[in-house]
């Protein structure tokens, strides 16, 4: 899979995070989709190097959405701590 499947998967994968994890975050939607593109290169970085299974063949591959989602739900929770939840 390409640079721009990357970041057509990384749109979805941040919008299936914002999903999951409610509220209004300090970024906006500009910053959960940037989160969301950056979360699945990070996904899909780890799931590589750390759990010896690559992402970058398929598109619509499983495993390879659910290391986008959770290298989006990873970076969206860090960028809620450092940055503060602004849920009231």
């Amino acid at each position: 899979m390409g640079f721009i499947g990357w970041i057509i998967l990384g749109l979805f994968a941040g919008g299936i995070a914002k999903i999951l994890l409610p509220g209004r975050d300090p970024g906006g939607v500009i910053g959960t989709t940037l989160i969301g593109v950056a979360g699945a290169f990070v996904g899909g970085w780890l799931s590589a190097h750390f759990l010896h299974r690559s992402v970058e063949k398929h598109f619509f591959d499983l495993y390879t959405w659910g290391a986008a989602i959770a290298g989006s739900l990873v970076l969206l929770i860090g960028y809620r701590i450092l940055f503060g939840n602004s849920r009231n």
